[in-house]
């Protein structure tokens, strides 16, 4: 029976880091079912989703561990079950522009579960407006909606909800 294992990594981006935590896995036998990375400065963070069996799985969450140390990096694991992909059939972008209002991003993240929309991706930008020296915000969300979902209602409430906060944005369909 597979069982799978969520790793998160972070630390310096140094080249040939990731080959390094491939090649680690790789000598598990376990298989990479997904993974995210980005990079933060000079710093990076990986998440991915391993899948093996219980003997591979074990080999991995005591060989990733070494290899972290022995480049200086953090790791952090849990055993999960049933890991399912993405749904890319319906993914819909989020774009929110204004001041920088505390509380947007737990307004509209809530606004988008009430819909069954799965955040995937959250960028947020905060900067000085040169004009008026006032703090603003532009924010994206990428999310996944069931292929039945309530597009027209989430749009409605999604801008209401930014007319209540004198905000600006839009959301659109990525198929």
């Amino acid at each position: 029976m597979k069982q799978q294992l969520i790793v998160t990594i972070m630390g310096g981006n140094n080249l040939g880091i990731l080959s390094e935590i491939s090649n680690t896995v790789s000598a598990t036998g376990c298989n990479i079912l997904d993974s995210r990375q980005a990079i933060y400065g000079e710093d990076f963070s990986l998440t991915m989703i391993l899948e093996g069996s219980q003997l591979e799985i074990t080999k991995a969450e005591l060989k990733l561990p070494q290899t972290c140390q022995n480049h200086d990096l953090l790791s952090m694991m849990k055993r999960t079950k049933r890991h399912s992909k993405q749904n890319l059939e319906h993914l819909i972008d989020v774009q929110i522009s204004g001041d920088d209002i505390p509380g947007v991003i737990h307004k509209v993240s809530t606004l988008l579960t009430s819909f069954d929309a799965a955040i995937s991706a959250l960028r947020q930008h905060t900067f000085t407006d040169q004009d008026s020296q006032k703090e603003k915000m532009k924010v994206k969300f990428v999310a996944s909606m069931p292929l039945e979902g309530d597009m027209a209602g989430l749009t409605s409430q999604f801008n209401a909800l930014l007319d209540s906060l004198n905000l600006s944005g839009k959301i659109s369909e990525n198929h």
